[in-house]
This record gives C-alpha cells, sequence and structure tokens, in this order.
C-alpha cells in the first residue's frame, strides 16, 4: 500500500499585505487533544492514531489575516489509507478538550481517505463551518485526486510551506500553489458578518504531522 503524504501545496497562498500575521512560538499552546511536543523548531503531533487531535494558539484575527506556517508528514496511515490536517481560523472560544467542532470558527481540512464518507473518497480538501464544539456544517468538498500522483515515497520528507490570507469582512480566502505562482485557488466562507477571533488551531487526524515556520 502507498504511504501517505497530503498535498499540503495546495493550502499555501501568496502575501497581501495583512493586518495580523501568525508565526508559530513556544509559548501559549494549549494541548486540547493528541501528544503533542516541541522538537526543536518543530510542533509535533505524535499519536498516529487520535482523531481531531488539535493544538490551540492564541492569536487575535480580524481584518485581513495572513496564516503562514509550514508543514510536514511525519508518520503513519499504512495500514488504513487515511489521515488529515488543518487548521481552524477565526475561533473565539476553543474547546477545552476532544471535540468534533471548535467553538465559532472555520475549518480549513486536506484529508485522504479511501473509504470516505459524505464527501470526495481519495484525496479531497473540505471547509466546514464550526457551529459549537459538537457540531459543524460542511461549506465546501473539493476533489483532488487529480493529484494522487504527487503522493509519493519521494515526496514524503518534504516541509512544505503555507501562507493563507483570509479577508475577515468579506470571507474570501486565496490559496496558491507554491510550485507554480501563477495558480490561485479563490473560494469564500460563506460568512454574512465580519469574522473575528482569539486563537487559531491545528488539527490532525490519524498520522503524525509537524508544522513551523
Amino acid at each position: 500500500m502507498k504511504r501517505l503524504i497530503l498535498l499540503v501545496a495546495l493550502l499555501s497562498v501568496i502575501m497581501i499585505l495583512p493586518l495580523y500575521s501568525l508565526s508559530l512560538s513556544t509559548t501559549g499552546y494549549h494541548y486540547a487533544y493528541g501528544q503533542w511536543s516541541l522538537v526543536g523548531d518543530r510542533l509535533v503531533q505524535n499519536d498516529l492514531k487520535a482523531g481531531m487531535a488539535r493544538v490551540d494558539i492564541p492569536f487575535p484575527q480580524s481584518g485581513i489575516v495572513t496564516y503562514q506556517f509550514n508543514v510536514r508528514y511525519e508518520k503513519g496511515a499504512e495500514d488504513d489509507a487515511h489521515a488529515g490536517f488543518g487548521i481552524h481560523v477565526f475561533v473565539d472560544k476553543p474547546a477545552k478538550g476532544k471535540a468534533w467542532g471548535n467553538g465559532k470558527s472555520y475549518l480549513l481540512w486536506l484529508n485522504y481517505d479511501e473509504n470516505a464518507k459524505g464527501i470526495t473518497k481519495g484525496l479531497s480538501a473540505q471547509v466546514y463551518k464550526s457551529l459549537s464544539n459538537s457540531k459543524m456544517e460542511l461549506v465546501a468538498d473539493i476533489d483532488l485526486n487529480q493529484y494522487v500522483y504527487l503522493l509519493t515515497e519521494e515526496n514524503m520528507s518534504v516541509i512544505v510551506p503555507v501562507k493563507m490570507v483570509i479577508n475577515g469582512f468579506n470571507g474570501d480566502v486565496k490559496i496558491y500553489d507554491p510550485t507554480d505562482p501563477n495558480y490561485v485557488y479563490v473560494f469564500n466562507l460563506g460568512n454574512t458578518s465580519a469574522l473575528r477571533g482569539n486563537f487559531i488551531s491545528l488539527r490532525t487526524n490519524s498520522a503524525s504531522f509537524s508544522f513551523g515556520m
């Protein structure tokens, strides 16, 4: 069975002038669920079986926000070919522990699941609107199976930069492919009022990923 590295390149965007800019630091983390640790300059989620693993990071957000970090697949997902990671943005108040939702927020999620139900099977991306710690609505489901060829053994150790720009006023999101600066994916969160948040949350499922600058 092929080993899994997720196509994080699809979560990378070009810089625009931000009102706030995110960078990972070594203080202020809330490890909500999973086995998280700081290894050198990387934040690692080590539990290969943890679903809904999450770390919350204080980060005030309003207006046009730039989120910038990098991510690397570490291990896991060989047995069931199922793993994912993503980021909750504009989180008002994060859940204290393991939870399906995460306060009021939006989750941008990248997923590989050959047996998915309710979303695209294989490689896909989702946007969820979190209404509470127990309820989320699916805003968008995007089929990415045309990029499955990138999930190779050679790509497993690649550190992929992630830069996202979200306009909290109108919900516009820009996602750029770091391998092709001329390609941009644009979508809208569908919010009817300006977004504000106090936290961001990094999230993983059924595999180990590390995050850094």
